[in-house]
């Protein structure tokens, strides 16, 4: 990984004030946080949920026999 020194990091934080704007930038750090915490979670969710049971005491819905149905407009 390249080292950044001062001058490069202002560098790209003026390019992105620029480019997203001053209001926007703690909005968009914000949302990648909470992109990055769903994605945790999602993991170590599917790892503790176990499959469901293969049998169900709930009846099956019908089978169609006609084609798919499509929409009129």
């Amino acid at each position: 990984m390249p080292n950044l020194g001062f001058t490069e990091i202002a560098i790209l934080l003026l390019i992105l004030v620029l480019f997203f704007g001053a209001k926007r930038i703690p909005e968009i750090g914000a949302s990648i946080g909470k992109g990055i915490k769903e994605f945790k979670r999602g993991l170590k969710s599917d790892e503790a949920v176990e499959p469901p049971p293969a049998s169900s005491d709930a009846p099956l819905p019908p089978a169609q026999t006609s084609g798919p149905k499509r929409l009129s407009h």
